[in-house]
């Protein structure tokens, strides 16, 4: 599995990007959202990948950030009828956050608005992802009165790490505020890392 890509953007368009990694160029299919993050042709970059394989290729898939990556692997796998070019244009047409948002309150018309989604599609992402985003609900309507504390964001965004990797929702969430009651880890990517072997080892 290619995690990701380190080295010099080639070229860049709305839809794709070219990077040169130790001479070898990997042409990577991106939503609008990496696509502004993106730095100038011919600087250094690191896109986040997911490598989709077909019986008849192999696609990788680029994301600027591990919110972006996460809600992609979250639609593909989790959502009947949605592949890797329709959870592209999900990311392209509506935020992470504002995505998630529209799935907790049931915005089957706001979600009906991202190009290539009918109103049955967009209820299917809602019946099917409510459960799965639904500790990241509760944070993200709390927000609407009180932005979350650093400490919520980053435990949320390793909950929705952990589910994209397939662990259930209850068991990401408890694994993730365990070790941020006993101050184990603080970011996010450390707290992925530690519930990973937690669960792992069946503590």
């Amino acid at each position: 599995m290619i995690t990701f890509l380190d080295g010099k953007l080639v070229s860049a368009l709305p839809t794709q990007a070219i990077v040169d990694v130790g001479g070898v160029g990997y042409e990577v299919f991106i939503p609008l959202a990496s696509y502004d993050k993106l730095p100038a042709v011919g600087q250094p970059v690191r896109i986040l990948t997911h490598l989709h394989v077909r019986e008849d290729a192999q696609v990788l898939y680029g994301f600027m950030t591990p919110a972006e990556r996460d809600l992609f692997r979250l639609l593909v796998n989790n959502v009947s009828g949605i592949g890797p070019k329709l959870a592209l244009a999900v990311l392209s047409g509506m935020s992470v956050n504002n995505f998630k948002a529209a799935v907790v309150n049931s915005d089957i018309a706001s979600l009906s608005k991202i190009s290539g989604l009918g109103k049955k599609t967009a209820e299917r992402i809602v019946l099917e992802l409510k459960d799965k985003l639904g500790v990241a609900a509760a944070w993200e309507a709390a927000s609407t009165m009180h932005a979350p504390t650093p400490e919520q964001e980053q435990a949320n965004e390793a909950v929705l790490a952990l589910i994209a990797l397939g662990y259930k929702q209850i068991d990401a969430y408890k694994a993730v505020r365990e070790l941020q009651e006993k101050g184990e880890a603080k970011a996010a990517e450390e707290l992925v890392k530690l519930a990973l072997k937690r669960m792992a080892s069946g503590r």
